[in-house]
């Protein structure tokens, strides 16, 4: 006889996209590490800036391409004449601002490995080294901003980053699982938890 399984309930920003369901499978809130996956991350959420999430995943490929798959210290000697051919790029956020901020924070980015040793030590003193695990029931309850997010921004900024907002940290905190954020019903919620500890 086969065996009835219940639907797996998600957050329901999921949605359909069989891209945004992976992602939210499989990377959204696990705890990050890596300094390059940091970095490509952090590009990822200020290039979303002022557009949805699933635009900037579609375009992950080739971004991890035009960026030297988020080698930052290749990044880091962009020189002008990389940064226009960026800027012609169709595969990527063509926003002038966007691709100079990325230069700059990359740049930013080791000087903060180079003070901390990694950017991950840098980054997760803002959590006390353990991910917040939230408990929302609702996705209506999740806020946009927190303290934290507040601190991490004005510290990045004051290190030279740009678009490093406090709604840009929290999706970048939410991201690399310094925040479990999943609601409480989604079957991630609890797998994000049991990874933690």
């Amino acid at each position: 006889m086969p065996v009835n399984r219940k639907p797996l309930h998600r957050c329901e920003w999921a949605g359909n996209d069989p891209l945004y369901i992976d992602y939210h499978d499989n990377e959204w809130g696990v705890p990050v590490h890596d300094d390059q996956k940091l970095f490509e991350f952090l590009i990822l959420e200020g290039a979303q800036a002022g557009l949805s999430w699933i635009t900037i995943l579609k375009k992950r490929q080739n971004y991890r391409k035009a960026y030297n798959q988020f080698d930052v210290n290749k990044v880091a000697r962009y020189s002008d004449k990389k940064i226009q051919q960026l800027l012609t790029n169709p595969g990527i956020v063509r926003n002038k601002l966007k691709v100079n901020a990325s230069v700059q924070n990359a740049r930013s980015f080791i000087e903060i490995q180079n003070e901390f040793s990694s950017f991950d030590q840098y980054l997760w003193r803002f959590v006390d080294g353990a991910p917040v695990q939230n408990h929302w029931k609702t996705l209506r309850q999740i806020p946009v901003t927190t303290p934290v997010s507040d601190a991490l921004s004005l510290d990045l900024k004051q290190r030279g980053c740009k678009f490093v907002g406090s709604t840009i940290c929290y999706a970048f905190m939410q991201a690399v699982g310094m925040i479990n954020d999943h609601v409480t019903d989604c079957f991630r919620h609890r797998e994000i938890k049991h990874l933690t500890q």
